[in-house]
């Protein structure tokens, strides 16, 4: 809602009166009335034009006097009760407090608009000394709100007996003054509850709009508002009790307006049996995909097209039916009719195909069988966008298909979410809301709360908490959980980020004394003399790393030295992770769990053990370790003549930074002294290694020079990077990280390695080899970028990877506006891209299916990280098992050129 007043908008009933004179508005007593100033809005104003244009109609089929009758008797009551009087609205229908995009609880409405009736009733009825006891008794009602939003009745007062009427005198005289803020109270509720339920099920909406098209007695059947039936009638002064409505209401909707917990109504739909989303899915009438919540606009959920085309879109809480982000679910397309208009990329509010032909954006109406199959609905989709990008411009609109939830197939997201808590007067349970709006909000039993929450519960709204979901029932809008920890004060960085990594399920606890048995016991570890036998000794070859200066687990290593014929023999050295990790064992079913290690701002959660990832695995100077090697027979243009596998041991001579490589890079002839440098291995003199970076640093550039000849893309976008307190570890200052050559020369040789392996292990086992392809972007995307781009005069060619790459070096200068302007369009050309995966060769049949788009190579894996990558493990255990199928222990193989 808007958090600043508009002006006052004018009353159309009273411009559409012409001569009539006006009456004064409504007093701040009319609790409705106040709901009103509270809440202008658009909406609000389309509200009042509708209402504008059902008084006309009626004025046309019953004359003026109907509605001036109305009028009439409302200006002839006294000024003192005139305010007691309902306000003559529309139909509640079109009304929402709420400021979201979907519409609010309609039956709310209309029944708090009932409530505030019956209460006015009341108060006028208690005014006039001719309503008797009994009347008075009967009108009098508690009301209460049930945990989901819906208006219970209470129970009705006690009667009085003969001897009480003095009593009964006080008792009414302090209703009277309490009434205000009694009022007040149920405004509160009722705002609260409209918005704690903004979402409807879908059905709901169907039925109402429906509702809205009908005449009027069927609106006075469906239990409108006081106010509305008042309206209708020419007597809106005449209901003296809510016994006259319940005559107007059909007994299903007085049964459902009753609530009590043995009536309460379904808010969401069961799902299917499994037997029948298996048929659907058979049949093409169901999809199956994960579901993505927008985080900004949380009532906004796709799932990815089959097609490839726009998303499907699944509007509002109900139609994602209890399913959470990341879960992967199985959805049914909802009608044609609700289908969304959208006539922009930037148009997030797009309105179903129904209310698109009142306004007349689409004119078209195309019949459509009910079991219509998944495939034909696309190409009915695909044929109106078709339609519609050749109409002109105000009538244009493609349709995205929409669905709701049928079914969660896995529940991806942890169930686990950080919040606060609210304290509830007179519930047995406690408000849990996430900090994370596309989580509902949760019921807490109070024997979870600390003990004296209900005591001191102001102490706790800053309080940080992790609350797990247990249940989500289908008769609520809220869920059920448990407590599960205290995490500390909002805004601290320490409960911050135990919050972070408990929602995204990332195990930060320590490794068991299970993983910890699996590990060497003799610290310091040497290598077995048996172990050394099966490796090539690489211990006084000039190998060294380069890495952020933070790093601790340093997975990999170069080594460059110069032939006799003018080629170099290059080497990637990687970490022998899979040495230690036995397959089966503790170590590696938790590694296999974690999958990563987790990169934060001033933490990182390991995969492995410290001891390994930090000590013996990491490739630390000075130190004999383990390791696969990959070597290179290349020539100084970067033309790999031959190649060779194998396990190795090496040691580092120096730990070198970016910071240094870069140094080295940028003053080729530069002598750098023993201080500038971390410490270096006495047997390598420091020019030899600067001498090694340089020749590296060349080769990399022809690589790379090679690489995007041959069409590879790299989309460039900043990253941010923060400098620390070296003793808190707390964020300091930020800038943007700039990569450099030095960057650049260890991601050439890397990207080598892995192309270079990926071939090895799909050579020796084409049905198991782990590989990693990248799906060409999103055709429909990509389109629509492409028009974009035309209509802004970038001529950008998006056909294949290389392409794009040319053009982005080529329409860009150098100047601080093209920079800019680059930025942006780089951003832009990385919307279509998807992400890359893992695969089993044996599972795709066709190999052009395993091409990385952006590398443009057919064959791709990852290698060069096993400390901190689990995937790399399992690559480095098929390479083990392609050695010892052919091994070639000093021998090279010949690379085809």
């Amino acid at each position: 809602m808007d958090s600043s007043r508009p002006p006052k908008r004018t009353n159309p009933r009273r411009e559409a009166k012409g001569g009539q004179s006006e009456f004064k508005a409504p007093g701040r007593k009319d609790a409705y009335a106040r709901l009103l100033s509270q809440h202008r809005s658009s909406t609000f104003t389309k509200f009042l034009e509708q209402y504008a244009k059902e008084s006309s109609l009626l004025r046309e089929d019953n004359g003026p006097h109907t509605l001036l009758q109305a009028q009439s008797d409302k200006m002839s009551i006294p000024q003192g009760k005139r305010d007691l009087v309902p306000n003559h609205l529309s139909d509640s229908s079109d009304f929402s407090p709420s400021s979201l995009k979907d519409k609010g609880d309609e039956s709310s409405l209309s029944l708090y608009m009932v409530k505030l009736s019956i209460q006015n009733a009341q108060q006028d009825s208690e005014r006039k000394p001719g309503v008797s006891e009994k009347n008075r008794k009967a009108q009098r009602r508690d009301t209460a709100t049930s945990q989901d939003g819906d208006i219970e009745s209470g129970e009705e007062l006690s009667s009085f007996g003969p001897n009480d009427s003095r009593k009964h005198q006080r008792q009414r005289k302090k209703n009277k003054d309490t009434s205000k803020e009694t009022v007040s109270k149920d405004i509160s509720q009722f705002v609260e509850n409209t918005q704690d339920k903004a979402n409807l099920n879908q059905l709901e909406q169907e039925d109402t709009k429906k509702t809205k098209n009908n005449n009027l007695p069927k609106q006075l059947e469906a239990g409108k508002p006081i106010a509305l039936i008042a309206k209708c009638s020419g007597d809106s002064h005449n209901f003296k009790s809510p016994h006259d409505l319940k005559k107007l209401q059909k007994p299903t909707d007085k049964n459902k307006n009753n609530g009590g917990r043995g009536s309460r109504k379904q808010v969401f739909e069961p799902y299917m049996t499994s037997e029948d989303v298996s048929r659907g899915l058979k049949r093409g009438e169901l999809i199956q995909g994960q579901l993505r919540i927008n985080p900004k606009k949380y009532h906004d959920a796709f799932i990815p097209s089959p097609d490839d085309t726009r998303d499907i879109f699944l509007d509002g809480i109900i139609a994602r039916n209890r399913a959470l982000n990341g879960d992967i679910v199985v959805v049914q397309l909802l009608p044609r009719e609700q289908w969304k208009v959208v006539r922009s990329d930037t148009d997030c509010e797009g309105v179903s195909e129904a209310e698109a032909q009142k306004g007349n954006l689409i004119q078209k109406n195309i019949a459509q069988a009910p079991h219509t199959s998944v495939e034909d609905q696309r190409q009915f989709a695909s044929k109106d966008h078709l339609e519609n990008t050749s109409t002109s411009q105000s009538n244009s609109g493609a349709l995205q298909m929409t669905a709701k939830v049928v079914y969660i197939v896995e529940k991806k997201h942890s169930r686990a979410v950080t919040g606060s808590l609210k304290f509830l007067p007179d519930k047995p349970f406690a408000m849990f809301s996430p900090v994370d709006h596309r989580v509902p909000r949760i019921n807490v039993p109070l024997s979870d709360c600390p003990d004296d929450f209900i005591s001191r519960h102001d102490d706790y709204a800053n309080t940080l908490f992790i609350c797990r979901i247990t249940n989500c029932p289908a008769d609520s809008n809220f869920a059920e959980g448990r407590l599960a920890k205290t995490l500390g004060q909002a805004g601290e960085i320490e409960p911050e980020t135990e919050g972070i990594l408990t929602e995204y399920d990332v195990d930060f606890s320590d490794f068991s004394d299970n993983v910890l048995e699996c590990l060497p016991k003799n610290v310091p570890w040497n290598i077995p003399p048996e172990e050394m036998a099966k490796r090539k000794d690489l211990r006084k070859e000039c190998i060294f790393t380069i890495d952020p200066a933070t790093a601790r687990d340093l997975d990999d290593a170069l080594s460059c030295k110069p032939l006799p014929d003018g080629n170099f023999e290059v080497g990637v050295h990687i970490a022998d992770v899979s040495y230690f990790v036995e397959e089966g064992k503790a170590l590696d079913k938790t590694a296999s769990r974690r999958a990563t290690s987790v990169y934060l701002v001033q933490k990182v959660i390991p995969m492995l053990p410290r001891l390994l990832c930090e000590e013996l695995c990491s490739l630390n100077p000075l130190a004999d370790r383990l390791t696969f090697s990959v070597i290179w027979k290349i020539t100084p243009e970067g033309k790999i003549l031959s190649e060779w596998f194998g396990r190795s041991v090496i040691r580092s001579c120096v730990k070198l930074s970016y910071d240094h490589a870069q140094s080295m890079i940028e003053a080729p002839e530069k002598t750098f002294a023993a201080e500038e440098l971390p410490p270096v291995d006495p047997e390598h003199r420091i020019d030899m290694i600067h001498q090694a970076v340089l020749n590296l640093h060349s080769i990399a550039k022809n690589l790379r020079a090679q690489r995007f000849s041959g069409g590879a893309l790299r989309l460039d976008q900043l990253k941010l990077s923060f400098t620390l307190d070296k003793e808190t570890m707390m964020p300091q200052g930020c800038y943007i990280y700039q990569y450099r050559d030095s960057n650049k020369l260890v991601e050439e040789f890397m990207l080598l390695a892995n192309i270079a392996t990926a071939h090895r292990i799909y050579k020796c086992f084409p049905e198991l080899a782990l590989l990693r392809r990248h799906p060409p972007p999103k055709a429909k995307m990509v389109d629509e970028l492409q028009e974009l781009c035309d209509q802004l005069g970038i001529d950008i060619d998006l056909s294949s990877a290389g392409a794009l790459n040319k053009s982005l070096l080529s329409i860009l200068g150098n100047d601080e506006y093209s920079i800019a302007r680059k930025e942006v369009l780089t951003h832009m050309c990385s919307r279509p891209m998807q992400m890359a995966l893992y695969f089993c060769s044996g599972v795709l049949q066709e190999e052009k299916l395993f091409k990385h788009y952006a590398l443009n190579v057919p064959l791709y894996t990852h290698f060069t990280s096993p400390i901190r990558r689990y995937a790399d493990i399992i690559v480095h255990r098929l390479l083990a098992s392609s050695l010892s199928i052919c091994f070639q222990h000093n021998a090279y193989t010949v690379v085809p050129s």
